[in-house]
C-alpha cells in the first residue's frame, strides 16, 4: 500500500468533458497535468448537454460559468404533461432561489471550446493526436505508459477520462465489457417555430401516453430550436460486435421511429415530425458499465471515472454531471495530500462517496423512464411492479463538496490523534 501521496504530476488520457474539467480542478489545487487526446482535434460529437446546479457549482468553482451561462438555454424545469395537456408532474432542474443555479442546455461543441480555452489559459499542457497504448509499470512511486508514437511518459498518476469504451479501464478490468440495457433515446433537433406550439404552453416537457413519451426541450440562447425525441425498447439479446455503430449510423431507421405512432399525440408533435434532416437526428444505444469494486489499480496509481467508471443512461440528464461531480471531488481529495498521507484511503473515500451519489442517481433515471416508456414496458411499465414516487432533488442539486470533504479530513485527524495518543498512553 502506498502511504506518501506525492505528486510531482497527473496524466489524462482524454480530452473530453471529463479530462478538460479535470485539469483545470487539479490545477486549482496546484497540482500539475497534462491531457492526452488521440483525436487531432478537440472533440465535437454534436449534440447539447442538460447540466443542472450541481455541475454548474463545479463550472462556476473553476471560473467557467459565467463564460458558458450566456451560450445556452436557461431554464428552471422540465414539465409532464398528459395527452390532454394537463400537468401530471414536474422535475426540477435548477432554479436561482433554491438552487443558486437555473439548469441550462447549452451545445457540447460549444461546453469544450469554452473549457479548452481556460486550460490554454491556465497553461496546461493539451496534447492532441496522442493515443494512448498501454501500461508499461504501476508501481507505488508512479505509473510509467505508452503512447501509440512510441513514447514512454512516467507520471505520478494516471487518470482515465476516456469514456465508457475506455482503453485505460482495460488495464484494470481486461475482461469487461459494457452492457447494452435494451433502450435507445432516438432524438432530433428542429426549429422550434415547425412545431406551432399554442401560446403559453411550457417547454421543456415530456408528454405521456400510455404508448411512450415525447420529449420536448429548447435549445440555442434564444430557444429557437428543439430537441424531441423517443425512447426505443431493444430487445437486449446477443448482438453481434459493432452493432451499435451500424445502428447509430442508419437515420432513416430513426426518422421513421420518429415519424411513426404518433396520432394520439397532440397537433403540435407531429408537426415536429414533420419534417426532420437526417444530419440533425441521433441515436444513443443505452450502455451501462457493470459495478465495479474499484475504479483504481492496486497501487491507486492508475484510475478510472466518468463513463469509464459508471456509465449512466442520459434518461435524467444526469451524465455528464456526474462526470463533473467525479473530478471535482477527486481534485479536492487530492488537493489534501499534505494533510492525508495515504492515497488508498485517500481514493477509497473518493470512490465510495461518488459511488453512493451514482447509485441514487441511477434510481431517479429509473422514475424517469417509468414516465416516459409504454405502460405494458416489462421493466418499468406499470405491469412491471416499479413504484411512482416523486420528485425530491435537493440531495442532487444542493450538495457541499467542499464542507463533505473537509468533514472527511477532520475525521482522518481525530482519528490520527487518537491513535497517537494511545501511543504514548502505552509506551
Amino acid at each position: 500500500m502506498a502511504k506518501d501521496i506525492i505528486i510531482e504530476n497527473v496524466s489524462i488520457i482524454g480530452a473530453g468533458l471529463a479530462g478538460l474539467t479535470l485539469a483545470l480542478a487539479l490545477h486549482q489545487q496546484s497540482i500539475p497535468v497534462t491531457v492526452y487526446e488521440s483525436r487531432p482535434a478537440p472533440l465535437n460529437i454534436g449534440g447539447a448537454v442538460m447540466l443542472s446546479p450541481n455541475a454548474l457549482k463545479i463550472l462556476d468553482a473553476l471560473g467557467v460559468y459565467n463564460i458558458i451561462k450566456a451560450q445556452g438555454y436557461n431554464f428552471d424545469s422540465v414539465e409532464y404533461r398528459n395527452l390532454a395537456g394537463k400537468l401530471t408532474d414536474t422535475q426540477e432542474f435548477g432554479g436561482i432561489e433554491k438552487y443558486g443555479y437555473r439548469g441550462l442546455r447549452i451545445y457540447r461543441h460549444v461546453l469544450i471550446d469554452e473549457l479548452v480555452a481556460a486550460v490554454f489559459r491556465a497553461r496546461i499542457a493539451l496534447e492532441y493526436g496522442a493515443k494512448f497504448s498501454h501500461i508499461e509499470k504501476d508501481e507505488a512511486q508512479g505509473v510509467t505508459f505508452a503512447l501509440a508514437d512510441g513514447r514512454s511518459i512516467s507520471t505520478s498518476i494516471l487518470v482515465g477520462a476516456d469514456g465508457i469504451h475506455s482503453t485505460v479501464r482495460k488495464y484494470l478490468y481486461p475482461d469487461l465489457e459494457t452492457t447494452f440495457i435494451g433502450m435507445a433515446g432516438i432524438t432530433a433537433a428542429v426549429p422550434t417555430d415547425q412545431l406551432k406550439i399554442p401560446e403559453g404552453y411550457h417547454i421543456p416537457v415530456t408528454i405521456v401516453s400510455p404508448k411512450g413519451a415525447f420529449v420536448i426541450a429548447p435549445q440555442k440562447v434564444d430557444g429557437s430550436e428543439v430537441l424531441i425525441g423517443k425512447q426505443m425498447r431493444l430487445a437486449p439479446a446477443d448482438r453481434e460486435p459493432g452493432w451499435d455503430r451500424a445502428f447509430v449510423a442508419d437515420k432513416q431507421s430513426a426518422i421513421e421511429f420518429l415519424q411513426s405512432g404518433n396520432e394520439h399525440f397532440p397537433e403540435f408533435v407531429n408537426n415536429a415530425v414533420s419534417h426532420l434532416e437526417p444530419s440533425k437526428v441521433n441515436k444513443w444505444p443505452f450502455f451501462v458499465v457493470p459495478k465495479l469494486d474499484k475504479w483504481t489499480s492496486e497501487t491507486c496509481r492508475v484510475l478510472i471515472l466518468g463513463d469509464a467508471a459508471h456509465a449512466i443512461p442520459p434518461s435524467a440528464g444526469q451524465g455528464i454531471n456526474q462526470a463533473f461531480e467525479d473530478v471535482y471531488i477527486l481534485a479536492l481529495v487530492l488537493g489534501q495530500r499534505k494533510n492525508i498521507g495515504n492515497i488508498a484511503d485517500s481514493l477509497q473515500f473518493w470512490q465510495k462517496y461518488r459511488q453512493e451519489r451514482v447509485q441514487k442517481v441511477l434510481q431517479l433515471n429509473q422514475q424517469i423512464d417509468h414516465r416516459r416508456m409504454p405502460s405494458d414496458d416489462s421493466t418499468v411499465g406499470e405491469r412491471s411492479g416499479f413504484k411512482k414516487e416523486g420528485f425530491d432533488l435537493s440531495w442532487l442539486y444542493n450538495p457541499d463538496f467542499k464542507k463533505d470533504v473537509e468533514d472527511w479530513v477532520a475525521i482522518i485527524a481525530s482519528a490520527s490523534l487518537s491513535e497517537q495518543q494511545a501511543s504514548k498512553a502505552t509506551s
